[in-house]
């Protein structure tokens, strides 16, 4: 099969739409259509239909989908294993969310080169779903984020519980309360019972990234909520306080990779590494 044709079936399948599928693999169209309707005139299939709103699997394009999934991972593995370094034995790709990045990931770095040099490895940040996305197409062997969907062929494994919890600059003399900075943490943190906004009113900052609003507090000095493990230093160096009687919150990371990917010694290594990490 055509590899070309099975990444067009699975960016339909994802996106709902025959254009919108054209317009993320930078094709026309027609180039689309045509490349669907070799591959279902291969198999003797019929893989979607399309209406008013968009294509949608047929059952047999709903059992084509891991066969489709596979084949792209498998491509990409097989390319990834032609170009690894000299002396390295395999390569891991793990991407993470920039929230979860630090100190989590660059722990995992650290960990990988001292407890298994021989696997080299590629390291991504990014946006949720730009992460699943490379997930799916086989670029990234693993991605660890907040709240994964779930994906046909994936697995889906707790790496760590971190909790947000509030924090501030320490006052001065008879200073009131520091500015309220939120940081989007997500919709379950935005939910009407969370402790964001609705708590402190309308907040003078707002920031979508936990590191920039940590940076921003300790320059600028304020309170926000931020992970447990990325305060503590700051607390420990008299840099910021916990809130007393403040309600936290579960921040809990998750690893997800291909069905496939059980049966690599890498990849599994990589995996046992991020939860210890994380215990740690």
């Amino acid at each position: 099969m055509d590899i070309d044709r099975a990444r067009t079936f699975l960016e339909i399948a994802h996106t709902g739409s025959f254009l919108k599928a054209a317009n993320r693999l930078h094709v026309t169209q027609t180039t689309v259509s045509a490349r669907i309707r070799t591959l279902e005139d291969g198999l003797g299939q019929r893989l979607f239909v399309r209406n008013r709103n968009g294509a949608s699997l047929t059952a047999a394009g709903r059992d084509f989908e891991r066969f489709a999934q596979s084949f792209v991972q498998i491509w990409e593995r097989a390319r990834q294993q032609l170009s690894v370094p000299s002396g390295r034995t395999s390569v891991v790709a793990l991407g993470g969310e920039l929230s979860l990045w630090n100190p989590l990931m660059l722990e995992w770095l650290v960990w990988m080169k001292k407890a298994h040099p021989e696997i080299a490895l590629r390291a991504h940040v990014g946006v949720p779903d730009q992460l699943v996305e490379q997930l799916r197409t086989g670029a990234l062997d693993i991605a660890v984020l907040y709240a994964p969907k779930l994906l046909p062929g994936f697995k889906v494994e707790l790496v760590e519980e971190e909790r947000l919890v509030l924090v501030r600059t320490r006052r001065q003399g008879d200073a009131g309360e520091p500015d309220y900075v939120h940081v989007d943490w997500g919709p379950q943190f935005a939910a009407p019972r969370g402790y964001g906004q609705a708590a402190f009113g309308e907040p003078g900052v707002v920031v979508g990234l936990g590191p920039l609003g940590l940076g921003y507090i300790l320059r600028a000095g304020g309170m926000g909520y931020f992970r447990r493990g990325a305060v503590a230093p700051h607390v420990a160096a008299g840099e910021l306080e916990l809130v007393a009687d403040a309600p936290e919150f579960t921040y809990p990371a998750y690893a997800v990779y291909a069905e496939a990917a059980e049966a690599r010694d890498d990849v599994q290594h990589a995996l046992a590494g991020l939860k210890q990490i994380a215990r740690a």
